[in-house]
């Protein structure tokens, strides 16, 4: 089953069954009901073993650590309004066709993710925000006053390669990462230069290589990732 599809099937039940719930739920009973509807499509706990297997057969993203990823405005707005962060899928491999002079990727074979209610994406947004990985981000890693947006964009496009993989504006840039021209909005700083550094702490199998970039560099790096889709950057 491809990971858009699951995604979207886990919300849309997530749908059905919070329609029929009181509006006001407190957040162990948001917890309780995200679990219930999500945990078959997406792991919101902390494999003790994390496989291989689990990486390459997952459903949909990794959420145990939503809490420390996301930034709640845009959670909220996007699950009332979602739209794809990775062209070809969590698993864009599965997405991929061949072609000339280079392979494509099927975005018609990915399956679009519902939209809920706002009421819905209030409480799956502060149930999701529940989860955290407890050490892996630690608090005020990223420290903005380091940054050099200019170092940082010339990193990302040329020095580190990050654009072979990821778009740091719509359409330009590698698709088999995820889209990061919002990550502004989407992504919390602490978070994204914890990944960054290593991100075989949050997936010891996951294909995203470990840099060894100096801390100036993991901090330009960041400023720039998390300056992208801000209004005011």
């Amino acid at each position: 089953m491809k990971a858009p599809f699951v995604i979207a099937a886990c919300a849309s039940a997530a749908v059905l069954a919070l329609a029929a719930r009181p509006a006001v739920v407190d957040a162990q009973g948001s917890s309780s009901e995200l679990t219930t509807q999500c945990a078959a499509c997406h792991t919101l706990s902390k494999p003790a073993n994390a496989t291989l297997e689990h990486l390459w057969t997952r459903k949909g993203p990794d959420l145990w650590y939503a809490g420390d990823k996301f930034n709640r405005d845009w959670l909220v707005a996007w699950l009332q309004n979602p739209t794809t962060i990775r062209v070809g899928g969590v698993l864009w491999f599965k997405h991929a066709k061949a072609g000339e002079p280079r392979d494509t990727i099927d975005t018609a074979a990915v399956e679009k993710h519902p939209k809920v209610d706002a009421a819905t994406a209030e409480r799956l947004a502060d149930a999701l925000l529940l989860l955290k990985s407890d050490s892996l981000v630690p608090s005020g890693g990223y420290k903005p006053e380091a940054a050099n947006m200019t170092m940082g964009k010339l990193a990302f496009s040329k020095l580190r390669g990050c654009v072979a993989c990821h778009q740091d504006a719509q359409g330009e840039g590698g698709l088999s990462g995820p889209e990061l021209y919002d990550a502004g909005k989407r992504l919390r700083p602490d978070y994204v230069i914890a990944y960054t550094k290593n991100p075989q702490l949050f997936d010891p199998h996951v294909w995203m290589p470990t840099p060894t970039l100096s801390e100036p560099d993991l901090q330009r790096l960041t400023g720039y990732i998390t300056s992208l889709g801000k209004e005011n950057k």
